[in-house]
């Protein structure tokens, strides 16, 4: 018989390029065609060498492992796949050069300030057909909290200058690559190629350009990752590589019952866990639409690394958020972080762990002494139990051990954590209740919470929509409408947050207030990375400072509502007495002597800088 050779056509390869110059130089590829474990990979690009070859479980999967030169250039080169009856696949593959190395990669840290976007609620561009396509999910109903209502990745970038105007300095949208699934397809989480962008958010060109346009006014973006679970609909569901490939395969391939999670992340740390209750909670499915990903199996463990790299070069990002952290297996997850910081040693990630309990969220961050001698690599991880704090301590009246004394005692809880300034801080995000709803829509409640939020020795992260108030109210625990549409994305929105067009007084307050705050944040040292000092609560008011060399910011949290005067007195050891402090709001100035007359329920925001 002939030889055939049909360049490209019918055969997948993930990565689906790659680079000259990293530390390892190793690359895996995964090769999925018709009966392609039938065939015989073979190069003969000179710096590249197959170190193994591997099949698949199933027929139509090889795993080729090569060896790339140090000496290797950017370049093109073929990759034959010969059958036994003459047969020959050919495939092109490209190595590119790096824009830079791995040590410019410069991550998110305490002098950002992020701002959480979920993409199809922000802002539509009116660039994207958004429907009438191949995809499963053709409907677009703004009228319905949980279908997709048309926001895109271009409706960010148009309005970009307003996320800068306001002060923040890193975007972290959740997740824009492919849900190709029959509902709640808007939401990220369920990923059916690990290697494309969702059409309805636009394409891979349109995410390069919000990387780089929010590059040219200094912002970083952060990119949602999943590696715990996919999309029920993900391409390889139809066709598994291995029998192990993802948790529970045998019950799905049979159409059996599949276990779900049983959510007990303490399993992780427990001295005593039960090997049941480990492998339910690692195992087991976070829900049905969302298979568990195997990361125990070697070819998955590597196909996420690389996957995770790929995104990074080709984007240029400045940080990854970890979605369910801890539900993936520990020792993959460290695997992971480490391959990654190896590569990028000024890069950024941070994993989602929801716990409230600080000893939690301190096994997961790099640095921590734990006993069990677990090491994360993961520089970052959320911070769960301060925002528990924060609205808990706002809401209740003062008492021995309620109200402010909580927050007090909250942050007194950093000595757990190897590096608190570099946990993700916040007060709400896209999977729970708006801080405005948690704060009975309460305006002086919300401004002292994100005023403290800003000036903790945190990385804060802020949801969109905060800065005029929205909220869930109406039903709260509904995540459609936590994910709400921003309003004056749309056009035709008779209210307009970008422009001011329609929003009430309380909205433009909110507004201002969060402006001037990360506005002055930009430029503080003292906010950064200075040293922190706060006082026991007492009558009801609560008061923090920063410091670095001459730069000193005090916040004062009031809870009285009636007229008080603060004396300050008690800090001294701060050195402030006689010097004028600015109000960071206000733009007025006081001296700092005797007292403060606060005259009314609220926060004040002082600094030395005039």
């Amino acid at each position: 018989m002939d030889s055939i050779a049909v360049e490209n056509e019918s055969v997948r390869v993930e990565p689906p390029n790659w680079w000259i110059g990293f530390k390892s130089t190793d690359l895996q590829l995964m090769v999925r065609s018709a009966n392609i474990a039938k065939s015989v990979p073979e190069i003969s690009q000179k710096g590249i060498s197959i170190k193994k070859v591997t099949e698949g479980c199933s027929p139509n999967y090889l795993f080729i492992d090569l060896k790339i030169s140090n000496t290797m250039g950017p370049c093109h080169f073929q990759i034959e796949f010969k059958f036994k009856n003459g047969d020959t696949k050919t495939y092109r593959y490209e190595l590119k050069e790096r824009v830079k190395p791995g040590e410019e990669y410069i991550g998110f840290n305490s002098s950002d300030v992020i701002y959480l976007i979920t993409p199809d609620r922000f802002a539509n561009s009116g660039a994207i057909n958004n429907t009438g396509s191949h995809l499963i999910d053709t409907t677009i109903d703004r009228n319905n909290d949980y279908a997709r209502h048309g926001g895109d990745i271009k409706g960010i970038t148009k309005h970009l200058d307003y996320i800068d105007d306001m002060g923040f300095t890193t975007i972290w949208p959740t997740p824009v690559l492919i849900n190709d699934m029959e509902q709640e397809s808007y939401h990220g989480y369920a990923i059916t190629d690990f290697y494309q962008v969702y059409p309805r958010f636009g394409t891979l060109s349109d995410y390069k350009e919000l990387v780089d346009k929010a590059k040219e006014r200094y912002i970083k973006v952060i990119m949602d990752q999943v590696a715990n679970h996919c999309g029920l609909r993900h391409w390889w569901m139809r066709d598994l590589p291995f029998k192990d490939w993802i948790n529970y395969q045998e019950n799905f391939e049979q159409k059996k019952p599949i276990p779900i999670t049983n959510h007990r992340r303490t399993s992780n740390q427990d001295p005593y866990a039960s090997e049941k209750d480990k492998k339910e909670m690692t195992d087991g499915w976070f829900v049905y639409a969302m298979p568990d990903l195997n990361q125990r199996n070697p070819f998955m463990a590597k196909y996420l690394i690389q996957n995770s790299i790929w995104w990074i070069e080709t984007l240029g990002l400045g940080g990854i958020r970890q979605d369910t952290y801890s539900y993936s297996d520990k020792d993959f997850m460290a695997q992971w972080a480490g391959a990654i910081m190896n590569e990028y040693p000024n890069f950024s990630i941070v994993g989602e762990e929801w716990s409230y309990n600080p000893l939690l969220i301190s096994y997961w961050q790099d640095g921590n002494q734990n006993r069990d001698g677990y090491k994360s690599n993961l520089k970052s991880t959320m911070d769960f139990s301060m925002q528990n704090i924060i609205t808990e301590a706002l809401k209740e009246e003062e008492n021995w051990d309620t109200g402010l004394i909580k927050m007090y005692e909250g942050l007194a809880n950093d000595f757990a954590y190897a590096s608190p300034k570099d946990l993700m801080a916040f007060l709400d995000n896209h999977d729970m209740d708006r801080v405005f709803t948690l704060l009975n829509k309460n305006l002086v409640d919300t401004q002292m919470a994100v005023g403290y939020l800003l000036l903790l020795p945190r990385t804060p992260q802020l949801y969109y929509g905060t800065e005029v108030l929205m909220h869930n109210s109406e039903k709260p625990g509904d995540h459609g409408l936590i994910r709400s549409d921003f309003p004056g994305g749309w056009k035709g929105d008779s209210v307009n947050a970008f422009t001011g067009a329609n929003l009430t007084q309380d909205q433009k307050d909110m507004q201002n207030f969060i402006k001037r705050v990360l506005n002055y944040r930009k430029s503080s040292k003292a906010i950064h990375e200075g040293k922190t000092i706060h006082f026991v609560p007492f009558n009801g008011v609560y008061v923090l400072f920063r410091s670095i060399e001459d730069e000193i910011v005090a916040i004062i949290i009031n809870k009285n509502k009636k007229p008080y005067s603060l004396n300050l007195t008690p800090f001294s050891e701060i050195g402030l007495t006689g010097i004028t402090m600015k109000n960071i709001i206000s733009n007025t100035t006081l001296i700092w002597k005797d007292n403060i007359r606060l005259s009314s329920k609220g926060v004040t925001i002082l600094t030395t800088r005039l």
